[in-house]
């Protein structure tokens, strides 16, 4: 799906540098491997300790690392290493019943310091946008480790199957049959008609969408939201168990949990993981201002939206959105 087609020279002497500038080459390649250990974590937290984890153990391995290939690869291999060892330990088993309950957002405006890739490639680019998306990562937590190390290291990363084998201590054979294996899986849980997603957050139509939602969330209009969902729409909420299908079950759920006796609620657009999003705030009388409730991640398909990934006021200070919201209007 994906080749990595940037040039970085081999580091030589690694072992010789100080700790300072160590740190400086590692620093460069950090959000692109807080990103990669986020692929296979769902975690935006387990990735940054886990990022951590990785240049502990490159600075202490340093002297390890002979230059076979560039700085940049070896990194990915401490961090994907560190992945495995800890999925390991906490998530011995991958997710099932199509929800992920330990998921996390992941912030754009993060995503926007990823380097640009020495190439002009539509494709690389849809690759880098889809395989962020919260249904890909959804999909991919439901493959076991070392079968999701493959198929991000494969179809995301680019590394060719000897690399891959190298790291995972396996033949090239044996990761051949292990990506058809997590590819196939990968598709048995990613959404139908996924070419039909138009989460594009400058698209025009998907702009009117996301506004009519936000305006009936402020109207608690659950009539006006519901015309706006498709009859096969998901909803969850992580971490909090539990996973909604069709729109008659994900509207009953709302009117259960009281959302038509909220009142006073502001929203503000954003997009999380390269997909349209509304925080929805709430007045709290208090403190006299409009306090951070819930944010809603949307995916969009064929003009209706197809699913609803809640996450709690506990994510608002990571996605860079305000604090609170005061009564006059202005931020």
């Amino acid at each position: 799906m994906s080749a990595d087609t940037r040039q970085e020279q081999p580091v030589s002497d690694l072992g010789q540098i100080d700790e300072s500038a160590f740190s400086g080459l590692a620093e460069r390649h950090r959000r692109e491997l807080h990103v990669h250990c986020y692929r296979m974590l769902g975690s935006f937290e387990d990735a940054e300790d886990t990022v951590q984890e990785t240049f502990l153990r490159a600075w202490r391995r340093r002297e390890t690392y002979q230059g076979r290939s560039t700085f940049r690869a070896w990194l990915y291999r401490i961090a994907t290493n560190a992945c495995l060892d800890l999925l390991a330990k906490s998530r011995p088993e991958p997710a099932t019943g199509g929800e992920v309950l330990w998921l996390q957002p992941y912030p754009d405006r993060l995503l926007d310091e990823l380097p640009a890739s020495d190439t002009d490639d539509p494709e690389t680019a849809a690759v880098a946008r889809e395989t962020i998306e919260l249904a890909y990562l959804v999909a991919v937590q439901h493959l076991a480790p070392r079968p999701r190390a493959v198929l991000i290291l494969r179809d995301v990363v680019g590394w060719p199957a000897k690399d891959v084998a190298e790291l995972l201590g396996d033949s090239v054979n044996s990761v051949n049959s292990a990506l058809q294996r997590a590819r196939a899986g990968l598709r048995e849980h990613l959404p139908a008609e996924r070419q039909d997603w138009s989460g594009d957050t400058e698209d025009a139509g998907t702009r009117e969408l996301v506004r009519r939602y936000a305006d009936a969330c402020v109207a608690t209009d659950i009539a006006a939201i519901a015309a706006l969902l498709r009859d096969d729409v998901r909803c969850s909420m992580p971490p909090t168990p539990g996973l909604y299908v069709g729109r008659d079950t994900v509207v009953n759920d709302w009117i259960e949990s009281g959302f038509e006796g909220m009142q006073r609620l502001r929203t503000v657009l954003t997009s999380v993981n390269r997909q349209p999003a509304v925080a929805v705030y709430l007045w709290r009388e208090r403190e006299g201002a409009y306090l951070p409730l819930t944010i809603d991640v949307l995916r969009v398909t064929g003009g209706a939206i197809t699913e609803i990934v809640t996450f709690h006021d506990d994510r608002f200070p990571r996605l860079g959105l305000p604090e609170c919201l005061p009564a006059d209007g202005t931020e």
